[in-house]
């Protein structure tokens, strides 16, 4: 039997790997870079698309506050002028002017209505008015907010030259403008109504109209174009 040296008892384990555990290989740093290179791609394409909406959005509002400001300088500077915001203008009227011709009486239609309570009274105009050749049309009563009146003479653009025609008859009217297309003139008759001017006194010389006071007499132009309403006297 050969003599063997005795084997000497490893009383120490052999030098442990750095990067083993209970013989697995533990993943490095290095490791990880290797498999996971940078290679430019986005790696979570929502969070991305996210955080460019949301600086997208930022910009914008950025924008919008900038030129709200720049907006409300401007018209408190008045160098920006918004027509919303600006005041309407007053309405302004212009009585028409002329000249106008006066008209052959055969060619100018009158209504007349009463706005008194003298029974009779628009009647009695209209007769006086045929009397002169003149066309009589309706004969009815109207209610006006006027005391101590002549007459208001109504007429639409077309009738310039007969609603002038017509106060040339009758002294101390006003003229109303409404909205009508036709020739036609309408009297109203008040209380401060007398008479006819006399045939000899007729000027025929062109002129305009006399007008009323479109501020002073708004409630009245807008009675006499309405229907006409029953009044206690007789047309």
């Amino acid at each position: 039997m050969t003599d063997q040296p005795p084997r000497r008892h490893q009383t120490k384990r052999s030098k442990k790997n750095p990067i083993e555990w209970h013989g697995h290989r533990i993943v490095t740093e290095n490791d990880l870079d290797n498999v996971f290179a940078d290679t430019g791609d986005v790696e979570r394409p929502h969070i991305y698309m996210r955080r460019l909406r949301h600086g997208i959005v930022l910009v914008v509002l950025v924008a919008l506050l900038v030129a709200a400001v720049f907006v409300a300088v401007g018209i408190n500077r008045g160098d920006i002028r918004i027509a919303a915001l600006e005041p309407d203008p007053e309405p302004t009227y212009t009585c028409p002017a002329g000249p106008f011709e006066v008209q052959s009486p055969s060619a100018v239609t009158i209504n007349l209505y009463n706005s008194t309570t003298v029974s009779g009274l628009a009647g009695t105009v209209g007769e006086s008015l045929r009397e002169r050749a003149f066309v009589v049309g309706e004969i009815g009563n109207r209610t006006v907010n006027r005391v101590g009146m002549t007459a208001i003479v109504v007429a639409g653009p077309n009738g310039y030259s007969n609603a002038f025609t017509v106060q040339r008859q009758i002294p101390g009217t006003t003229f109303v403008e409404d909205e009508r297309t036709d020739a036609t003139v309408d009297v109203v008759v008040g209380s401060g109504y007398g008479a006819l001017i006399a045939e000899e006194e007729l000027d025929a010389t062109p002129a305009g109209l006399v007008c009323a006071d479109p501020t002073a007499e708004s409630a009245e132009a807008e009675s006499t174009s309405s229907t006409p309403s029953s009044t206690p006297a007789a047309p």
